[in-house]
């Protein structure tokens, strides 16, 4: 047997359901999936294994948003509009966000 082989992973002694863990080159990591409005306030949060793509948990965080109205009233839950980098930058995130009605800019960040 290889000294790399994935053996214990494969015989499931590193469960990796809902604890935001994934094997990747280096390690276990996890992925923080957040919105903020434009304060930097988080408004919502997902965290998935370090192997998750960013655009499948897209939908999910927008879903997640709940925003407290200042009167009584239910939550805010869609924003105005939205910033993101070229993570998002598929077609149906895109389509999702014309879909809402939320404007969109998405561009690549350094």
């Amino acid at each position: 047997m290889r000294p790399n082989s994935r053996r214990g992973a494969a015989a499931g002694r590193h469960p990796v359901g809902d604890e935001g863990l994934g094997r990747s080159r280096g390690g276990f990591t996890s992925k923080l999936h957040l919105s903020a409005d434009g304060r930097c306030r988080p408004l919502s949060l997902v965290v998935t294994p370090g192997k998750r793509a960013d655009c499948t948990q897209f939908k999910l965080v927008l879903e997640k948003i709940r925003v407290p109205r200042h009167r009584p009233g239910r939550p805010r839950k869609k924003p105005d509009s939205l910033a993101a980098d070229k993570a998002y930058s598929n077609g149906p995130c895109r389509e999702f966000l014309r879909r809402q009605g939320i404007r969109h800019t998405i561009r690549a960040c350094s």
